[in-house]
């Protein structure tokens, strides 16, 4: 029986969205530039909307939107 899959895989090019914790805590947006984790794994080098980089290692708060999904 395979364990089930612990995170999402993701490619250059990929949206990610982090939802806020809090009651009005808005939503942060990016687009994962590099994937550093075996098979499409995290983590991920994420250019945030706001121009900023850093490493993000997805947690349940994280949606990947995969490049192309919104034309099907």
């Amino acid at each position: 029986m395979e364990a089930p899959e612990q995170h999402p895989k993701a490619s250059p090019g990929d949206r990610v969205i982090v939802h806020g914790h809090h009651q009005g805590e808005h939503s942060r947006d990016g687009e994962i530039i590099e994937v550093h984790g075996e098979g499409g794994g995290p983590p991920y080098l994420v250019r945030w909307d706001d121009g900023h980089e850093s490493s993000l290692y997805p947690s349940s708060d994280v949606l990947i939107h995969h490049f192309g999904d919104e034309q099907e």
